[in-house]
């Protein structure tokens, strides 16, 4: 509030300057003027000081304005899945605040699994407020990173394997937060694809793999998004940090995306005054420099885009025509969000939130086996249910690296099914096995007691014994934010499950024929019980209604609905990163030797079966398909050609499909996946009700990166339309010609 009244106050002086006649009168006040008259009236006003002022920290998480002018400052937060509580101005630690406890939304992998994009819009409007309420001009996300490694740390906050799909999510999650006067910061670009030597490594990628596969979420962020602002990776590549670096921001971002936003760097990843200047970065935050590491006064003047900076333009050395243009882009983003007067208030921590939040959990909550149809659980039927596993009451909001929050409430999964059961069912709960008893980070600590001196051998007794009498087992494990499983800064050690979970499932197999096993994890895990189980569900991180979503699942109240956006290997060496031997790289090089090969398009390309395919999910009732057919059977490269399917409830209860379109070059000129996503769509059907599915693509669904022509090429010739409800569970195809 104080910021706000601050801001305020600035811009009445600015305005009572000029009705007295100190300065001219301010252009850059009056919002009704074009924003490039406002930009640059704003620039003509400022010093070189001031210029090189603004495009640099002041705090942790703010850049200065210019108060002369009435230009407030520019306040940022994390993150993508909530907004994080406030620390002290020059330091990490918390700034003790009672009134900054959030509402925590799943994490973006729970989104993009639920494969629909008006959950993106509500999800994006829904933070966006939360940010606006807080006065942050800045929300540091999302992020759309391709899963490129199941070990990867961060995973979790990013929107799966295709980016086809993270293109489509990513757009309205960015209009619904900046509808707020906020502005998203997408990240982290590009090819941030590990954590393990993050400030360090440089990627080496072929140009085709490039632009099919690490940045169309990105381009489509800018073009289709018109996201305001967007955040470099730590990573190298071409052997320059990404930060600061000429082909990723300068050639691509904003030669040939036309990006007119500001460039914001990761915190700490600035290292280069020169390259800083000259290679796209426009404002930098948390660098650790020299100043710091002495004590000087004021260290925020020791970054790189600050002192150094100007002293190279008092030396003549640099001159001031990129400052100029890096001031243009700072001013505009000022001007769409801290001086926008019309923008709304905002709201924080509310039921609306909460209820919002649940409802994309349920979206994208995944149900990834059901023999026998075990679930969903009749509680009318059901006396005696056990719950097992540490993450069944280990609070998730806390922990994973920048991501982690300070929540209002989090309901955790058995508290929600206790809560969901009521006094008719019987919820007995047993730990099963010790992961992480910690509960703190960065000074935000969840109050539970995690402790345990029973041995490992008594806990998995005590849960064998409640499981013979039990008329269902669930448990509930998986990852969570420690470090080495999801979480920011180092990556996983393996594909197993940790804490010896596999040992536990295996002996509750053999014990209740009625064993549900919920996966809590922003990442695929391996199953070797899979065989063993009935009922496999895949829970994510899914914030403040957690127990709550998840109960609604596993009883029936919500027909799941959620498809997977990135395969599960049966083992490691499934993945075509650590096929080829190159993840996470060494002595500071990774190459990407799989090149288009991401994904389902190795495991198509290699003939692998994956223990759970992209974009697989069951429901609990049936869908029948109808044959895809296409509109024309010849198309030009100007023209459109639309598919339709109809879907078929044939089950007995209402539930949604997400009826997915392939797309398969039959003959290339080079070599091209067996077929790639094109479009979905998620579709809600009444029991024995028919809906048709319409598909419309152009030559760009056709298209290849021809690396040495460096453009798209929609070769003439034949070509397949696939409907499926999985990349392998194929349902249609049909035939089609380019011209």
């Amino acid at each position: 509030m104080f910021r706000n009244i601050k801001a305020s106050a600035l811009l009445l002086v600015g305005i009572s300057l000029s009705l007295f006649g100190q300065t001219p009168r301010a252009v850059y006040l009056d919002d009704t003027r074009p924003m490039n008259e406002r930009v640059e009236d704003a620039l003509s006003r400022m010093t070189v000081q001031e210029k090189v002022a603004v495009c640099h920290a002041q705090s942790k998480f703010s850049s200065t304005g210019v108060p002369r002018l009435g230009i407030p400052e520019l306040w940022t937060m994390d993150g993508p899945h909530g907004i994080r509580p406030e620390v002290f101005w020059d330091e990490w630690s918390q700034a003790g605040w009672t009134n900054d406890s959030c509402i925590a939304f799943p994490a973006l992998t729970c989104l993009a699994a639920s494969w629909d994009k008006e959950m993106a819009l509500l999800y994006g409007k829904s933070i966006g407020e939360e940010a606006r309420y807080r006065n942050k001009n800045v929300l540091l996300g999302p992020g759309v990173n391709i899963y490129r490694s199941p070990l990867n740390g961060r995973n979790f906050e990013y929107m799966g394997e295709d980016p086809f799909l993270a293109s489509k999510m990513v757009v309205p999650y960015i209009k619904g937060v900046q509808q707020n006067g906020v502005a998203a910061c997408v990240k982290h670009f590009a090819l941030n694809n590990q954590e393990t030597d993050r400030f360090g490594v440089n990627v080496t990628v072929d140009d085709r793999a490039l632009y099919e596969i690490y940045l169309p979420a990105f381009k489509a962020a800018v073009q289709e998004g018109e996201v305001w602002t967007i955040m470099g990776s730590y990573n190298l590549y071409k052997n320059q940090h990404c930060c600061h670096n000429q082909y990723l921001l300068n050639d691509i971002l904003r030669g040939e995306w036309g990006f007119k936003g500001a460039v914001i760097s990761d915190w700490g990843g600035v290292s280069n005054t020169r390259e800083a200047i000259f290679n796209g970065l426009d404002i930098e935050f948390g660098t650790w420099t020299d100043g710091l590491k002495t004590g000087t006064s004021n260290a925020y003047d020791n970054y790189y885009l600050a002192k150094p900076y100007l002293q190279l333009i008092q030396k003549g050395e640099v001159g001031t025509k990129e400052l100029d243009d890096k001031v243009r882009r700072i001013l505009r983003l000022a001007f769409l969000t801290s001086m926008d007067r019309n923008k709304p208030f905002g709201s924080f921590g509310t039921e609306e939130h909460a209820l919002a939040g649940r409802k994309i959990a349920e979206e994208g909550i995944v149900l990834l086996k059901n023999k026998n149809n075990v679930l969903p659980i009749d509680l009318s039927k059901t006396k005696r249910i056990v719950v097992i596993g540490e993450n069944a009451l280990k609070k998730m909001t806390v922990g994973g690296g920048s991501s982690s929050l300070k929540v209002k409430y989090e309901l955790s999964p058995l508290d929600g099914i206790k809560k969901r059961a009521g006094a008719q069912t019987e919820i007995v709960y047993a730990r099963g096995y010790v992961g992480d008893a910690t509960g703190s980070y960065n000074g935000v600590v969840t109050g539970q007691d995690l402790s345990e001196k029973r041995s490992a051998d008594e806990l998995l007794a005590e849960a064998c014994t409640l499981a013979k009498t039990a008329d269902y087992v669930i448990f509930i494990g998986g990852l969570n934010k420690s470090e080495n499983q999801d979480s920011e800064g180092a990556d996983r050690l393996s594909l197993s499950l940790p804490y010896h979970q596999d040992k536990v499932i295996e002996e509750l197999a053999k014990l209740n024929k009625n064993l549900v096993v919920v996966n809590i994890s922003g990442n695929a895990v391996a199953m070797p019980w899979v065989n063993k189980v009935p009922a496999i569900v895949q829970g994510w991180f899914l914030g403040t209604e957690a127990g709550t979503a998840l109960a609604e699942v596993l009883v029936g109240d919500v027909n799941p609905s959620g498809k997977l956006p990135f395969s599960f290997p049966v083992k490691l060496e499934d993945n075509a990163a650590h096929a080829l031997g190159e993840f996470p790289g060494k002595d500071h090089q990774v190459t990407y030797n799989e090149g288009i090969f991401v994904g389902y398009r190795w495991h198509d390309k290699q003939n692998i079966k994956p223990l759970f395919s992209f974009g697989h999910g069951l429901s609990y009732t049936t869908f029948e398909y109808g044959k895809v057919s296409a509109d024309k059977k010849e198309t030009s490269a100007a023209d459109k050609v639309t598919f339709t399917v109809d879907v078929k409830n044939t089950g007995k209860r209402e539930g949604s499909e997400v009826v997915q379109l392939y797309i398969s070059d039959l003959k290339s000129s080079l070599p091209r996946p067996l077929k790639e996503l094109k479009g979905f769509e998620k579709v809600s059907l009444k029991a024995g009700e028919t809906k048709t599915v319409s598909f419309t693509i152009d030559s760009s669904a056709l298209s290849f990166f021809d690396a040495d022509k460096h453009a798209w090429v929609a070769e003439p010739g034949d070509f397949e339309a696939i409907v499926a409800a999985s990349s392998t569970d194929i349902k249609s195809k049909v035939g089609f010609k380019l011209k």
